[in-house]
């Protein structure tokens, strides 16, 4: 695992610049993004080196990380994602894939079809899940519904205006879904993100952290801003 500190900018520019590297060397990748706060800035870099002519993803195939269950439409993942990513780039609707889908089975059945993820790109909660994994979420586990923590409704609660508006459960790619990723870049910025990226760094690979599994994987990139850094 590797950490980068930096600025949220210089984080997202080099984050993009990974994405762009590896677009370029295999056009056909296959992305899996995670959607929230981290994930914007990020959009943003995409979208500008896609107007310069630089980025290239109509050949990509990108596989949602995450979705609400009974979410309003424009509250949604897949809404986050087709307004900041693909409106924005040249990705073709018809190469991506949105949670729930038909079922949890096809969805996978989906990944592997497609010769399996080559980056997925995630964000951090604040009390360590990647994508939804709370804690407990088993290491085996493959896209699954969650319902999500009292912690993880709070940390949404300005996103769906108040605690008592988010959606119950979510749908989520599983932890050996996403460890399995062939490259895998973590995004956590705020000082909120401080506690959850020291745990993700140094707890123990089990469920009580979820993101301490992305310990596992041989290459996983971490961009830390200075604050999310605080405490390591």
């Amino acid at each position: 695992m590797k950490t980068v500190i930096c600025e949220q900018e210089d984080c997202c520019r080099r984050a993009a610049e990974q994405i762009l590297e590896l677009t370029r060397n295999k056009p056909e990748a296959v992305l899996a993004f995670a959607a929230g706060r981290s994930m914007t800035p990020l959009f943003d870099e995409l979208a500008a080196l896609c107007a310069a002519g630089e980025l290239h993803l109509d050949q990509a195939r990108l596989f949602a990380v995450t979705e609400f269950e009974n979410c309003p439409p424009e509250q949604s993942c897949r809404a986050q994602l087709e307004r900041e990513l693909l409106a924005r780039t040249d990705l073709r609707p018809e190469n991506c894939r949105f949670l729930p889908g038909a079922s949890p089975e096809d969805y996978e059945a989906a990944i592997a079809a497609a010769g399996g993820i080559d980056l997925a790109v995630l964000g951090l909660g604040d009390n360590g899940h990647f994508g939804y994994n709370e804690p407990a979420t088993p290491y085996a586990s493959r896209t699954h519904r969650q319902k999500l923590t009292d912690a993880t409704r709070r940390q949404l609660a300005e996103r769906f205006g108040g605690e008592e508006k988010v959606p119950a459960y979510a749908w989520t790619m599983g932890v050996k879904t996403l460890v399995e990723a062939r490259q895998i870049l973590v995004l956590a910025f705020g000082g909120e993100k401080a506690k959850p990226a020291f745990q993700m760094l140094y707890a123990r690979d089990d469920s009580y952290v979820p993101a301490a599994f992305l310990q596992l994987p041989m290459y996983v990139t971490v961009y830390l801003d200075p604050a999310a850094a605080a405490k390591l």
